[in-house]
């Protein structure tokens, strides 16, 4: 599996690369959605973890471009703006999935579920 993370907090994007290629997941990170279109459009992604507020090009500009582009890759976006508009806004702009911060790693891995053809966390 592999997998961008669209992030313009650095050491946020570093750590959720970080902990993906700790569980044996190549991950590539961009910090602005003009790195991120490149880098999604330049490679083969199964997932794109994207945040809403990026500089120079804006996250939902960033999903739209994927999108319109036929980019196989689900994208998760990971974002501050998590009211329910919000989410269903993204939902709409063709995210596969929403997950709002703060959040807790586990929820992001693919572990959880979210992703396809991940194997799920054991239950507890």
């Amino acid at each position: 599996m592999r997998v961008l993370v669209v992030e313009d907090q650095a050491e946020l994007a570093d750590d959720i690369a970080d902990g993906l290629r700790d569980q044996g997941i190549g991950a590539d990170v961009a910090y602005d959605g003009p790195a991120g279109i490149e880098k999604a459009l330049m490679n083969s992604y199964d997932v794109v973890v994207l945040d809403r507020d990026l500089p120079k090009v804006h996250g939902d500009a960033v999903c739209a471009t994927l999108v319109g582009s036929r980019s196989a890759a689900r994208i998760l976006m990971l974002t501050a703006a998590a009211t329910v508009g919000d989410r269903v806004q993204g939902l709409n702009l063709g995210a596969d999935d929403y997950l709002g911060k703060p959040f807790a790693f586990e929820e992001l891995s693919p572990g959880s579920g979210r992703w396809p053809g991940a194997p799920r966390l054991p239950s507890r």
